[in-house]
């Protein structure tokens, strides 16, 4: 069981790291240089399918390597916007709320957990003029990866089962 766990999550690491090196390659990033946040479908779906902690692994596990790829400050970026993420949707996990609007709140608190990692690390308040813009991209794309995520889930339960640990 325990060499299951470690290939399941290796793979989802896998998906995650390839999702997030696609994402920071595009050529054209979306407006105010938002990022779709694919991988955090991968974290939603750990969290949903197999357990809390493993998700917030999969979230740290993430960020040392944009920490190794991008340097520093995009690895604490990387951090702060995806432990407050992960953090919520465990919370509204056992919630009636869909996956689209679970995503949404989880993307807010993603781009704030950024914001707020942002201010710290330029001793400024200034970054939050950005909140906006970031709020709305947040609805957008949270509702492409709840929607993504929905999809994923309504999988006949074997495939889900060989998820369970």
């Amino acid at each position: 069981m325990k060499t299951r766990k470690i290939a399941l999550l290796s793979i989802m690491l896998a998906i995650m790291l390839v999702l997030t090196t696609v994402e920071s390659l595009m050529i054209a990033p979306l407006p105010f240089y938002a990022k779709p946040g694919l991988a955090n479908i991968v974290v939603m779906f750990c969290a949903f399918s197999i357990g809390r902690s493993h998700a917030v692994s999969l979230n740290v596990l993430k960020s040392i390597f944009v920490l190794i790829t991008r340097g520093p400050v995009a690895g604490l970026l990387s951090l702060g916007g995806g432990l407050l993420s992960v953090v919520i949707i465990i919370l509204f996990k056992k919630s009636k709320m869909s996956y689209s609007i679970i995503s949404v709140i989880a993307a807010c608190a993603h781009n704030l957990g950024q914001l707020a990692t942002a201010a710290i690390l330029l001793s400024t308040l200034y970054v939050l003029y950005y909140l906006p813009l970031l709020v709305i991209s947040s609805i957008i794309m949270g509702l492409l990866t709840g929607t993504l995520l929905k999809l994923l889930m309504s999988i006949p339960n074997n495939f889900q089962n060989l998820f369970k640990l």
